[in-house]
């Protein structure tokens, strides 16, 4: 239940950060690519029974 609650959130934040919104124009790729990391780990710990 709470890894795919955390999966949820991750995506949400995943697409909250692409650059193509006004407000995270200026970021760049940066914080787009760091949360992808982090979901495909989140991913990956699914698939394997951790969380």
């Amino acid at each position: 239940m709470l890894g795919t609650i955390l999966l949820i959130v991750l995506i949400l934040l995943l697409i909250g950060a692409f650059p193509s919104w006004p407000h995270s124009r200026s970021w760049g790729y940066g914080p787009t690519g760091g949360l992808g990391v982090v979901l495909i780990v989140v991913i990956v710990l699914l698939v394997a029974g951790v969380i």
